[in-house]
């Protein structure tokens, strides 16, 4: 696969971006709680209409929940045309599936992965996380999509995408990764699987087998929503259990050190991942998803090392920062933001007479 031509962000404007909040991108961007807000809206439209919304938890991870319920709650005739037609849409071909729809199915398979684990309630590192995947998706050959990204409060090693725009990552990978070039190799990895449309071909596969389009004949319509609701939930979860096909994931390793040196990050942080990912054993239950879903880390960093070459060795040898490091520089930016705010409106000028 050709390389794509590589324009890199200079190391300050990446700096710039980061600490300022990524002033340049739309509000829903620049705030954790306003990110998961969007989130659960995009969620909520895929949701009956017949059903009322549910109340709106405390918590990231009660929201989630309620949102995963309300998503695949079997209801009457109404979301049975609806799952009908989800069931259409992927059993067309991918060229005749548009953005919105894209996106519309992007939100089922959302909240799928958020059923299997809460989101982290750390909403600075929420807000870190997303404000990162931002400006790589900003440099990405789909800025316009509603990117959102998400930690999910699981201890394993692990990233997913959704079509549309949705990158979710575990707590546990944040800890083990070393530095900020290795997350962003990583975000940029599933970026690339998104901009590709990989998990949207490997559904459209499926749908077409027939795994899906068995239900559609069914003549009672209550029990037609209840079994599509049902084979759509099925074929997210085996969708994120088996993975991609292995030429997708190189796809996306190649494609993905292009974007993250692009937007600014030693190329080689997705390589250092897959050579930690090499050293862990498939018994440890931290790494065995990763390892099931993807193919051989030194297989991957072969093929890697193929693509790469000598051509991006100008572009590395970066100063490191490590995610806690960037997290403190973001939270004395706000402090600092915060302090220098007026805490009221200016006083009123007396006028003085002549």
């Amino acid at each position: 696969m050709t390389q794509p031509p590589l324009s890199p962000q200079p190391a300050w404007l990446l700096t710039l971006a980061l600490t300022a909040g990524l002033a340049c991108l739309p509000a829903h961007g620049q705030d954790a709680g306003k990110a998961l807000n969007l989130l659960g809206s995009f969620l909520r439209q895929a949701a009956p209409a017949e059903a009322p919304a549910p109340a709106q938890p405390s918590t990231p991870g009660g929201m989630l929940g309620n949102m995963l319920g309300a998503s695949f709650a079997p209801a009457g005739a109404g979301q049975a045309a609806r799952a009908g037609d989800l069931i259409g849409l992927l059993s067309q071909s991918l060229e005749q599936i548009d953005e919105p729809k894209e996106i519309e199915i992007g939100r089922q398979l959302a909240a799928v992965l958020l059923g299997s684990k809460p989101l982290h309630p750390d909403m600075a590192l929420q807000r870190y996380v997303n404000q990162l995947g931002r400006w790589i998706s900003l440099q990405s050959a789909r800025p316009q999509l509603p990117w959102t990204f998400a930690v999910l409060d699981d201890a394993g090693f692990n990233a997913f995408a959704a079509p549309g725009g949705y990158v979710f990552v575990t707590k546990g990978l944040i800890e083990r990764v070393a530095d900020e070039a290795e997350l962003a190799g990583i975000l940029a990895h599933e970026i690339t699987h998104v901009t590709a449309r990989h998990h949207l071909q490997a559904i459209a596969k499926t749908a077409r087998a027939g795994l899906l389009t068995q239900v559609i004949g069914s003549q009672v319509k209550g029990e037609l929503a209840g079994a599509v609701s049902a084979q759509f939930l099925s074929l997210g979860r085996d969708l994120y259990s088996r993975g991609l096909d292995q030429s997708d994931e190189f796809d996306a390793d190649r494609s993905g050190v292009a974007l993250a040196a692009r937007a600014g990050f030693d190329p080689y942080g997705l390589v250092a991942v897959l050579q930690q990912l090499r050293t862990a054993t498939p018994d440890n239950p931290l790494f065995a998803l990763s390892l099931s879903t993807h193919p051989p880390a030194q297989q991957r960093l072969d093929l890697l090392e193929q693509a790469m070459g000598n051509r991006m060795d100008g572009l590395s040898g970066q100063q490191a920062v490590t995610v806690a490091q960037r997290m403190e520089g973001l939270a004395v930016r706000r402090n600092t933001n915060a302090s220098a705010a007026p805490s009221g409106p200016a006083p009123k000028r007396t006028p003085v007479k002549k």
